[in-house]
């Protein structure tokens, strides 16, 4: 190729995967997807573009303005799908309204948003994720949490944190705090971007008295282990707020059964980017990285919806992040050479190819020169293209 031409630019936030990236990913993938059917989880695929007003279903105000929108031929308003929670909502509300609950839902795909693109993040992404519907107990919320951090190890990942949240203890403190919808809104997205100052700046300019004032501002540092619970039981008396401590309490003894525990703390300040949660919510990090692995939660609300009323709770997590701290952290094996280069002599091709042939059927990795050539210049092109083998076929007769 003339290393001289100008290359065509791609669009900002996308990126090309080239082989060793694009084997990489695909590993992670295949690990994931083959994870997710043992526990029981079936695949679906939906549309990379829906409606606008199916999309936007449940989808915060701030994340409606990153969306990728255009118009079909009838001047409908499609829109690029920003996650995948939303589209399998519908999904089970339209497609599988007469099946038995729970229903088991994954998925691997990409996403995408507008927005400030970052490591690990792109306009484009792709995560894997599952979706259970149909179930309104702990024992699901539990289960979720406990296939997101097999799903960490299983992707190669072993030092990791799932902090693990409830959006009704937030919800009630607010209910009770008599702070005005919009200071309510204002001290969430405070909360979601870990704003202390702002959050200290709004609750400063409200009405509130002192001692609410400090519950607030308390409420983001409540992370850590059992205690956490105890001592956010204390500080409340509304009764949604401790509902969703004894809620927390109950999945957390669930977590000790799938022998979890140690990678799952307590953080009662999390609140996630989407309005669709209703009860638990998670986060998983990894050090050396500043944003999330993964995230998800239970959303009770959102299929009904679409028409059909069901409980939900699910995950996803983000494939280039995880390939990103398998990096940083020197977890990605080398990868040793393999497969077998056949090249031939002139008048030999024939010959080469039932080499090729015979080899790929026996399950190894062949390339098939597609000229005539030298052994000692066929050498070079294995060594060059990295395989550890070479089948050189003079004549009728091919060897090593």
């Amino acid at each position: 190729m003339n290393k001289n031409l100008l290359l065509p630019q791609i669009p900002y936030g996308t990126k090309d995967f080239l082989p060793r990236d694009a084997r990489r990913k695909r590993a992670v993938e295949n690990a994931l997807a083959a994870l997710f059917a043992r526990w029981g989880y079936d695949e679906v695929v939906t549309p990379t573009f829906e409606y606008l007003e199916t999309i936007t279903v449940g989808v915060s105000a701030d994340l409606v303005q990153s969306l990728f929108k255009f118009f079909d031929k009838n001047n409908a308003i499609l829109a690029l799908r920003p996650d995948m929670t939303t589209p399998i909502a519908r999904v089970a509300a339209t497609r599988f309204r007469e099946s038995a609950p729970p229903l088991r839902l994954f998925y691997l795909t990409n996403v995408f948003r507008q927005e400030q693109a970052q490591a690990g993040r792109q306009c484009e992404f792709y995560q894997a994720g599952v979706e259970l519907l149909g179930a309104g107990g702990p024992a699901a919320d539990a289960e979720v949490v406990a296939l997101a951090v097999a799903a960490l190890l299983e992707a190669g990942l072993t030092n990791f944190q799932i902090g693990l949240g409830q959006v009704a203890f937030i919800n009630g403190v607010m209910a009770e705090s008599g702070l005005t919808p919009d200071e309510q809104h204002r001290v969430k997205q405070c909360m979601v971007s870990r704003d202390l100052v702002g959050l200290g700046e709004i609750l400063a300019g409200s009405a509130l008295s002192a001692d609410t004032q400090r519950l607030i501002r308390e409420i983001p540092l409540l992370h850590g282990g059992e205690q956490v619970v105890n001592e956010a039981y204390r500080l409340v008396n509304n009764a949604a707020s401790r509902a969703a401590l004894d809620n927390l309490a109950d999945i957390r003894r669930l977590l000790v059964s799938y022998g979890v525990e140690r990678y799952v703390t307590f953080d009662l300040g999390l609140i996630r980017d989407f309005d669709y949660y209703t009860g638990m919510v998670f986060e998983g990090y990894t050090p050396g990285l500043g944003f999330p692995l993964c995230g998800g939660g239970r959303y009770d609300n959102l299929v009904a919806a679409f028409g059909a009323g069901c409980p939900a709770t699910g995950f996803a997590m983000g494939i280039e992040r995880i390939l990103l701290a398998l990096e940083r952290q020197g977890l990605i094996p080398t990868e040793a050479p393999g497969g077998v280069y056949v090249a031939w002599s002139e008048g030999a091709l024939a010959a080469a190819i039932a080499t090729a042939d015979r080899l790929r059927r026996s399950g190894q990795t062949v390339e098939l020169a597609l000229e005539a050539g030298p052994r000692a210049a066929a050498e070079e092109a294995r060594a060059a293209k990295g395989y550890a083998r070479l089948m050189y076929c003079d004549g009728d007769v091919a060897q090593d």
